[in-house]
Order: C-alpha cells, then structure tokens, then sequence
C-alpha cells in the first residue's frame, strides 16, 4: 500500500460513507473548537485537512474567517458547491499539509478525523513544522484523534460493520508492532456493487505527541477525552489535544 493512500481514499462511495457518518457530529465539535481555541469573531482560522469543509462552513456561519486546506480534490470539489449553495465565504486551498504555505497568519487551527495519523514520524514532524509557522505567536492548535496508543490499543476490533445511509461498510484491522501502525481494509457495499480501499494509521503515544509538538513550537496546555471536556483517561476512544504557539 502506498504511503499516500489518503490522497486517493477520498472519492465516490467512500467519501459519501465518511460524510454521512461525521456530518451528524459537526455541530458539536464546531462548539468545542470555538471553546478551545478562543479565537474572537471574525479571527482567521486554518482547517487542515479540511476534507469536504464541514467545520469550516460550520465555522464560517458562525462568523469566523476560515481557510481549508486539503489534498483530495474530490473533497474540494463538495466543499466549494457547499459554500456556493449555502452563500457562505471560505478560503478553499489545494495543499499538502506537509509544505503549508503562510507564516504567522493564523488566529488558530484544527485537524479532525483521524488524519493526524496518516504521517510516520519524519513526515509528522515536517506537518507540525509547517503548521506551527503558519500561526500567529499564542495562537491554540487542536488536534482530535482515536488513534494514540492509549485509545486504539485498548479498543482495537479486528473486524466492524458501520451502516451509513444507503451504504453498508465493513473496517477488517491490523495492528503492526514493529510500525506502530493500524492496517484497515475497507469494503463498501451499496446497491450491490462493492469497492474496496486500504489505509494505514500511524499510532503514537500522547507523549509522543507532546515531544512532536513542542519540538515544533507547540506548548500542550489541555488533553481532554471528550467533547465535554472530560480529562483524557486510559480507554477513551478520542483524544483532543490542544497545544499553543509560543510567544
């Protein structure tokens, strides 16, 4: 499988899968990223990956400047026909999250969705890098993941269904010790016609994620395990890890 499954993940059926089984929740996680980024209205905020835009459209209603940055043009694609039908303005960019173009233009940041994990070490560090140059000096980065150690470890099934709309899909997971790194096939079925993908998950521990992002300029100042803001404990399906760009 190559390292860059996610470029090509994002397309037709899989696509509308994730978008149906994540869009229910974004009204939720947009009251949690305004809580914890403390960004005021009209502040200028970075999505990345943005997918298809859900939060940045949500954000953008609410009143803040949002950019989306992603590589799938078929998520662009749905994120600008959105905007256009919903007549909100967001900044929609095709960009690798690795090579961020912007220095210090940022109020705050997100990434969502488990596409923190989709980078080994090397490549992690030249994201969080790029990111971190991209925000203004004190301005928060929040990153939600299931895949730290302490979540996906404790949690892991080898083989799920998910129903979502009119699709049926099947996750069958391997755990790779010596990579650190969760193997998903997935097989989706709608209509009576299956398609199949693959993705890889790189899995670090929340120390590990800490080491990252100070190395990068991030101070972690909150780990919560819920969109509540519970603290993080052992077994919690997510984490929300929220880091600050020192001054």
């Amino acid at each position: 499988m190559p390292s860059d499954w996610y470029q090509h993940f994002f397309q037709g059926v899989p696509l509308d899968a994730w978008s149906a089984i994540i869009r229910r929740q974004t009204p939720a996680e947009a009251d949690f990223i305004e809580s914890v980024l403390n960004v005021q209205k009209g502040g200028r905020v970075l999505d990345v990956p943005c997918g298809d835009g859900r939060l940045s459209i949500e954000l953008a209603r609410r009143g803040y400047k949002m950019t989306g940055a992603d590589l799938s043009e078929d998520c662009l694609r749905r994120a600008r026909e959105q905007t256009t039908a919903e007549k909100v303005s967001v900044e929609w960019l095709w960009a690798d999250m690795r090579d961020l173009p912007w220095q210090a233009e940022f109020d705050g940041a997100f990434c969502f969705g488990n596409s923190f994990t989709y980078l080994p070490h090397a490549e992690m560090r030249r994201f969080l890098s790029s990111l971190s140059r991209a925000l203004k000096p004190g301005a928060r980065f929040l990153v939600d993941t299931g895949m730290a150690a302490e979540s996906i470890l404790l949690n892991l099934q080898e083989r799920e269904w998910v129903h979502a709309d009119d699709i049926y899909m099947l996750l069958e997971h391997e755990y790779v010790p010596a990579e650190s790194r969760v193997d998903t096939k997935y097989t989706f079925l709608r209509n009576g016609v299956t398609e199949t993908r693959e993705s890889h998950h790189w899995v670090y521990t929340i120390a590990e994620i800490r080491r990252l992002l100070d190395d990068a300029g991030l101070a972690t100042v909150s780990l919560f395990g819920s969109l509540d803001k519970a603290p993080f404990e052992v077994g919690d399906p997510r984490l929300l890890m929220v880091g600050e760009r020192r001054t």
